[in-house]
């Protein structure tokens, strides 16, 4: 999703073949051999398949809403955060089964990091590192938004007022709702259709 939403945003021209990961196409294992999602095939062949960094790649290229304008070190420390500390605990909170793990307990562990969200929207005026998005905002509310639909009684009535209502917004934009499109399923020679931006 947040590969997708920075692609958007850039109004960089990205076509898009969707896969299904359990029924892998040999082009993207040829791409990227680890077989996981996102895959981003630039023109002269290389290969970037890692979100964030597909994120700052887009970005550097067009950031026309100043994605990139905020503190580059916290945007960072916020984003490590999420993709570290917060993930690790989402996964487990998620798939407990999978993981035999204590539920509740990676719950509570994901929730300490959503406290500090809450801190950074109620400082920085309804966004994590400003007034408006930036990069950070970006590449975390996707997991955020996974979080919260794990159980949503507890969100409803355990997350904080500010880092409910900053969810809601993101996931209901009209951009969010563009990239969650789902294309027809991708195979040799079909059509690759283009990422539109809203």
């Amino acid at each position: 999703m947040r590969a997708r939403m920075a692609l958007a945003a850039s109004g960089l021209p990205v076509r898009v073949r969707e896969i299904i990961l359990r029924d892998k196409p040999p082009e993207m294992l040829a791409a990227s051999p680890k077989g996981t999602v996102p895959v981003l095939v630039q023109v002269d062949g290389g290969v970037i398949d890692e979100s964030l960094q597909i994120m700052h790649w887009a970005l550097a290229r067009n950031d026309p809403e100043g994605w990139l304008r905020a503190d580059p070190a916290e945007t960072a420390r916020l984003i490590a955060r999420n993709d570290g500390p917060f993930k690790h605990a989402l996964d487990r909170y998620k798939y407990a089964d999978r993981h035999k793990t204590d539920s509740a307990a990676h719950r509570d562990s994901a929730m300490d990091v959503v406290a500090v969200l809450s801190a950074h929207l109620a400082t920085n005026g309804g966004q994590l590192l400003g007034p408006a998005p930036t990069l950070a905002d970006i590449a975390v509310f996707p997991f955020v938004r996974q979080f919260a639909a794990t159980d949503e009684d507890f969100w409803e009535s355990h997350a904080p007022a500010n880092v409910r209502a900053w969810l809601a917004g993101h996931v209901s934009g009209p951009r969010f709702a563009a990239i969650m499109t789902r294309f027809p399923r991708w195979q040799t020679g079909a059509e690759e259709p283009l990422l539109t931006a809203r």
